[in-house]
């Protein structure tokens, strides 16, 4: 009989530039305040990437982090997997770049796009290529320059938006790790959460809005994020034959406060035993969630052996889950 194979997280990285941007500084540039960002998205401060500064630059940094804390060499790595939507370039991926920078050749490195759902989409491939045998050491990086795309004279969107990276190294173990993963996509949706620009279709349909530009309906977004999120949190425990009540940590996408408020309350779960990290980093798409994860482990607040359910929701729409025996 064969024994079944988990890809287990043996470290976890991190990384933001090294620039903040206050409530109180996009206050001397839109119409808006520290008070009224606060109270409907939780966001206090986000970082924004420097001049020159790539996704690639910050995921390099993340990755360089998450080896050390795994212990492993990145000659060792199998497979490279980066979740973002803000590539350095259209080819070749940005995973195929950092891989370079890290001395990783002759592994397949490749990029995932499913907007703030792609460090979970790209953890989901990692996890099949482990249990399916084809790797044994993995890294998975969630990395993104999304102010880049931002309109800053657009309170509604310029308010939301920040820079960073997380990535984490999966190694196979015969006993504990990813214990199940579930995406789920819509895109019928598109149009409430896109950004209308692309190598095929190019400018010219959509002016007045032309150019690298996030378009957002709030309002829509926030209400299919809430059920979508519920259902695939329902999901996850029905898998695992779970009570909503053995998890130890819902580690959410950081895209507003009042969503993961909303999660954690199906969840039953205590604010405390929620990971929460926009206040400080804003919405990082695909970087959030292992921005959170690292956090949370480096912090202690996250130790071996507990129950982690990771999710988030993005553009597409896509949305999933990952839970995780730490």
């Amino acid at each position: 009989m064969t024994q079944q194979v988990f890809a287990r997280i043996a470290g976890t990285g991190s990384y933001l530039p090294e620039k903040v941007v206050t409530n109180d500084d996009l206050s001397k540039i839109i119409d808006t305040s520290d008070e009224w960002i606060a109270a409907r998205t939780g966001i206090r401060e986000r970082h924004v990437a420097a001049e020159g500064e790539t996704t690639g630059d910050l995921a390099f940094h993340a990755a360089v982090r998450a080896l050390e804390a795994a212990g492993v060499q990145a000659s060792e790595l199998d497979l490279i997997v980066l979740g973002t939507t803000t590539p350095d370039l259209v080819f070749p991926s940005t995973a195929c770049l950092v891989q370079h920078r890290l001395g990783a050749h002759g592994c397949p490195a490749f990029d995932v796009n499913a907007a703030c759902s792609g460090f979970v989409y790209a953890l989901t491939v990692a996890d099949k290529f482990i249990r399916s045998g084809a790797a044994k050491t993995a890294l998975v990086i969630g990395s993104e320059t999304l102010t880049r795309m931002v309109d800053w004279t657009d309170r509604t969107t310029a308010v939301l938006f920040g820079d960073g990276a997380g990535a984490v190294v999966l190694k196979a173990d015969a006993d504990t790790g990813i214990l199940s993963t579930h995406m789920h996509a819509d895109g019928s949706k598109k149009e409430l959460l896109w950004n209308p620009v692309g190598v095929s279709v190019g400018f010219k349909e959509h002016e007045p809005n032309a150019g690298v530009r996030i378009n957002m309906s709030g309002n829509d977004v926030f209400k299919h994020a809430v059920k979508a999120l519920d259902s695939v949190v329902e999901e996850t425990l029905e898998a695992n034959g779970l009570d909503r009540h053995d998890i130890d940590w819902l580690i959410p996408h950081q895209a507003n406060l009042r969503i993961i408020e909303a999660t954690a309350k199906r969840l039953d779960m205590p604010m405390e035993r929620v990971v929460v990290t926009v206040d400080k980093h804003g919405n990082t798409s695909s970087g959030s969630v292992p921005l959170a994860l690292d956090e949370a482990v480096r912090s202690g607040k996250v130790q071996r052996g507990q129950l982690l359910l990771l999710e988030a929701f993005g553009g597409g729409f896509t949305w999933g889950s990952a839970l995780i025996r730490y």
